[in-house]
């Protein structure tokens, strides 16, 4: 009998980074979390960068997840702004390896055919399938929601993952 996983996902943003934790027992998915940690728009980077570490240090210390699952940055029009997205990636990588998780990364196309069954999924229909696989919840806001997303997708493909090399794939 597998060990119930506590999965942390991650959206990573300079302003907001949206976080969402959830249980996995088998192939039964639990909510348990979900939340944003917002910086203040008026602080320098580095202090917005410090805000993003302390925020994500202090839910791993209160939600004890296992493993992380974080969103990968997208190319934007704007250098300046992708570079920024880049800062805040990098904070949302380090925070939770060094408190010694195991951390992937997807694609957020990844996470939309995942999840809707198509990477064009917009996020309207992302927040709805988040809303039916963990039905009844509280969403803070779209951060969370796609957080929600990372996690619940990590989820799937992990457990795909572990079937394939366990021989069931072939």
């Amino acid at each position: 009998m597998a060990a119930i996983r506590r999965i942390l996902g991650l959206d990573p943003g300079l302003q907001r980074t949206g976080w969402g934790m959830i249980s996995v027992d088998g192939v039964r998915l639990a909510h348990i979390a979900n939340g944003v940690i917002q910086t203040d728009s008026k602080a320098s980077i580095p202090e917005r960068l410090v805000q993003i570490d302390a925020g994500v240090a202090q839910v791993i210390a209160d939600w004890r997840p296992g493993e992380a699952a974080v969103e990968e940055t997208f190319l934007n029009r704007n250098p300046g702004t992708t570079l920024k997205l880049g800062l805040a990636r990098g904070v949302v990588l380090l925070t939770p390896a060094r408190a010694g998780l195991a951390v992937v990364e997807y694609s957020a196309k990844e996470v939309k055919k995942s999840l809707v069954g198509y990477g064009s999924a917009d996020k309207t229909q992302v927040e709805a399938m988040v809303r039916r696989l963990l039905p009844g919840i509280e969403i803070a806001n779209a951060d969370a929601a796609d957080a929600l997303a990372v996690a619940i997708s990590h989820a799937h493909m992990s457990q795909v993952a572990r079937r394939w090399a366990a021989g069931a794939g072939a």
